[in-house]
């Protein structure tokens, strides 16, 4: 694999594997608890989400792009063409409420069936970029899972007022 001259890493480049970050997640929860971990992975994604938005030159442009366009987007940059967080298959809006629904999450990934584990950071990462895109504050929750039943993992955020 070539690195690119603006790489992090001169010879390994941008990208580590799930298993690290796995690791990385596993071991902040038992640090620190599970909900302290939950809360301070979802903060680390919500700041992901952010500079995504800012990167691609979408920060507050909600009045001015389609959610379609944007999710193309947003699928391209974090999709298998780019770092690989998730696939998206659909970004929808009901009022003042988005749906995500999303697959092959980094959270989800070698976890067996039945697991509790959620979607912490990929939930952050984009509902840091819905927030930074929409120009709102929003809340995320994740309402089911691929471990669970699901055919995807669901992402709802609902817009604070």
């Amino acid at each position: 694999m070539s690195t690119e001259q603006n790489s992090l890493r001169q010879e390994l480049g941008d990208f580590s594997s799930v298993v690290c970050l796995k690791a990385i997640v596993t071991g902040v929860e038992e640090a620190l608890g599970e909900k302290a971990a939950a809360i301070a992975l979802i903060a680390a994604g919500r700041q992901r989400g952010k500079k995504l938005a800012e990167d691609l030159g979408l920060v507050n442009k909600g009045g001015e792009m389609s959610l379609e366009d944007v999710t193309a987007k947003v699928c391209h940059t974090l999709g298998p063409d780019g770092t690989r967080l998730c696939l998206i298959d659909k970004i929808e809006q009901n009022g003042e409420t988005y749906k995500v629904l999303t697959r092959e999450t980094v959270c989800s990934a070698g976890e067996p069936q039945g697991s509790s584990r959620s979607c912490t950071f990929t939930l952050g990462a984009i509902q840091g970029f819905l927030e930074s895109f929409i120009g709102q504050r929003l809340r995320g929750v994740q309402t089911e899972s691929v471990l669970r039943g699901g055919t995807h993992d669901v992402l709802e955020y609902t817009i604070l007022n």
